[in-house]
């Protein structure tokens, strides 16, 4: 019960340090806070942000099993966020591992999230402009 409780108020915790984040006007300074997020809550900013799917996963092996899937889930949201802070193709790359992570998080958390499926619709979305765009160039 104790590591549940630690483990909710830590994503509360996150969940405000990510949006005082994106009220920030200057992209730098939005770069800047979202390494130190990533470093803070997740790990390694030079790893997660180049590594693959795959080796995300593996690394959530890190994480106390009852940490893992928030864990997971405030990475999607550190991709999520990044993605639109940077250029394609980087911000596809980012959008992937995005959707994958709140993708594995619904399959395997006990709580639905609408907040969560509304990220993935999006992402879908704009993954399908993207794709149809590219095809009408």
């Amino acid at each position: 019960m104790l590591q549940r409780d630690y483990i909710l108020r830590l994503i509360r915790e996150f969940m405000a340090a990510l949006e005082r984040m994106l009220e920030k006007k200057e992209v730098a300074g939005q770069r800047e806070e979202i390494r130190r997020l990533y470093e803070q809550y997740v790990g390694p900013y030079a790893f997660f942000h180049t590594a693959t799917i795959d080796e995300v996963m593996q690394s959530a092996e890190q994480f106390a099993p009852e940490q893992r899937l928030g864990r997971l889930e405030m990475l999607a949201e550190l991709y999520y966020a990044e993605a639109d802070m940077v250029s394609k193709p980087v911000a596809d790359l980012l959008l992937d591992k995005s959707f994958h992570l709140f993708s594995y998080v619904s399959q395997h958390d006990r709580t639905f999230s609408f907040d969560r499926m509304r990220k993935m619709q999006t992402i879908k979305r704009r993954r399908k402009t993207d794709n149809n765009n590219e095809e009408n160039a």
